[in-house]
């Protein structure tokens, strides 16, 4: 598992828990040293409104989904036995993502 990567695993979001897809947003230390892995939550409920802590996929195919999704940062930590890749971001959602993750949390 790497940074970058799309999971899939049973996820808890902000009105329930259910299988759904996810980014793996942890550093590659952080992979290195732990079990667990942190990770973003993907959606196809594409908010009425885009924030700067949304970011549409450009190439959710090409990542492993079966529709358009938008990445949220509601970050999670999940262990990494129950979750399975199914994809990777391209390098320039992988930037994207990086971006709102920095804008949420490193000010």
């Amino acid at each position: 598992m790497t940074t970058g990567d799309v999971i899939i695993a049973t996820l808890p979001g902000a009105a329930e828990t259910k299988v759904r897809p996810a980014v793996v947003i942890a550093s590659e230390i952080y992979l290195m040293e732990r079990p667990d892995i942190l990770v973003g939550i993907l959606t196809r409920s594409m908010p009425a409104q885009l924030n700067q802590s949304h970011y549409v996929l450009a190439d959710w195919r090409a990542a492993g989904l079966r529709s358009q999704s938008c990445f949220r940062t509601y970050v999670i930590t999940q262990h990494r036995s129950n979750a399975t890749v199914i994809g990777h971001l391209s390098q320039r959602d992988w930037a994207a993502v990086r971006l709102r993750v920095r804008a949420s949390f490193a000010n």
